[in-house]
């Protein structure tokens, strides 16, 4: 193997030494002029090599401050004080500040584990991650009434600069409820308006669970995500019942469920809700004359959800001040229930009108209001023009 040779040095001469160990000192660029010591060569770098900072100090320090696996970070400066005292390297410091705080997260664990904090954090943590997941863009919960700027609700869907108020105060709106849409990327405007009228339509009924509810200036809409909410984390639609006149006009909130409404009150309206399905089942395509078999199929399902209506009245325990008003009603229902069935087997629309015309007539009549006001339940029909009539 050749060896290269030694690099030039640009024709510096050797430098040579006298006698000596040390050699004589070299002469000062002025006679008499003071001898000094050797100095290093100035400048941002020192020509000497400094020992390294041991790594296991550094992270040893780190998770010590971190407070992150402590039994880790102790056992990391232990080892950097090992090599360090063996290697001549440098972070003494930091091993010992990492292995004292690790010490302290070690006694900080343990504590937590033995009081129950750990799982109290942890339980915290995961409700925290839940609520995350589930938030709505919308800031109003379930039940609550809001205010809006201008009474405009289609411009607060922009905005969100919505005030919570008292229902039982004048308001723009009142949330009935909150659907979560379970898509991986943004499904399109069509696809979520669809999701939002049937989803809505269906919790309405939930919500307000007497049909007689009068909703006054009030209309069933909603909010729902668009493609740039949706790249927000916005995945909620909102289905609320708004003043859309822009009037500020709802006082009062509509909802009528469980958690407003007593026993007896809940019973009745789920009797009343045999009879509803069945009467909005109407046929709306086609006048009488145009689908008679349409219309007289109608008239069998009213028949059936009387039947039962009258099934489940007659199940329930009513109290006293109700029980007399009861019970006429369902005397009430099985007379209209005649009607209503010689209509499902009409030979032809002049016959169908025959009987469908007075068992219109009383299929929210006054026998409903009385048996209803001792309830404490809505007395005027949204099926008939006359309250109680």
């Amino acid at each position: 193997m050749d060896i290269p040779p030694p690099p030039d040095l640009g024709g510096r001469p050797p430098q040579q030494y006298g006698q000596g160990p040390y050699g004589p000192p070299p002469q000062t660029p002025y006679p008499g002029g003071p001898q000094v010591p050797y100095q290093r060569w100035p400048g941002a770098y020192s020509p000497y090599s400094r020992p390294p900072v041991n790594g296991f100090a550094i992270a040893s320090l780190v998770l010590g401050i971190l407070c992150f696996v402590p039994a880790v970070g102790l056992i990391l400066g232990l080892i950097a004080l090992a090599q360090i005292t063996k290697k001549g390297e440098r972070g003494k410091g930091m091993a010992i500040a990492g292995s004292i705080l690790s010490v302290v997260g070690i006694v900080l664990l343990v504590l937590a584990v033995v009081t129950g904090g750990a799982r109290d954090f942890a339980d915290g943590f995961k409700e925290a991650a839940r609520e995350s997941r589930n938030s709505s863009a919308f800031p109003i919960d379930k039940g609550e009434c809001f205010n809006v700027p201008d009474s405009d609700l289609q411009g607060a869907r922009y905005t969100f600069e919505i005030d919570e108020v008292p229902c039982s105060s004048r308001h723009d709106g009142e949330v009935l409820a909150s659907v979560r849409v379970n898509h991986e990327t943004f499904p399109g405007d069509a696809a979520l308006t669809s999701l939002a009228e049937r989803k809505c339509v269906d919790l309405d009924a939930s919500y307000v669970l007497d049909s007689w509810v009068d909703l006054g200036d009030a209309e069933l809409t909603y909010y729902m995500p668009d493609r740039e909410t949706w790249s927000q984390g916005d995945r909620h639609i909102t289905c609320l019942y708004g003043d859309t006149g822009g009037k500020r006009g709802l006082k009062g909130s509509f909802r009528r469920d469980a958690t407003n409404l007593d026993a007896d009150q809940l019973a009745y309206l789920q009797a009343d809700k045999a009879l509803s399905e069945a009467y909005e089942s109407e046929p709306v395509e086609d006048s009488i004359e145009e689908d008679l078999k349409g219309h007289k199929a109608w008239a069998g399902r009213v028949d059936k959800g009387l039947a039962e209506q009258a099934r489940l009245l007659r199940a329930h325990d009513w109290p006293a001040k109700a029980d007399a008003d009861v019970t006429a009603l369902i005397g009430a229902i099985e007379r209209n229930r005649e009607q209503w069935a010689k209509a499902s087997t009409a030979k032809d629309a002049d016959a169908f009108y025959e009987y469908y015309v007075p068992a219109q007539k009383h299929i929210s009549g006054k026998a409903e209001a009385a048996a209803r006001k001792p309830l404490g339940l809505a007395t005027t029909s949204p099926r008939d023009a006359n309250p109680g009539g």
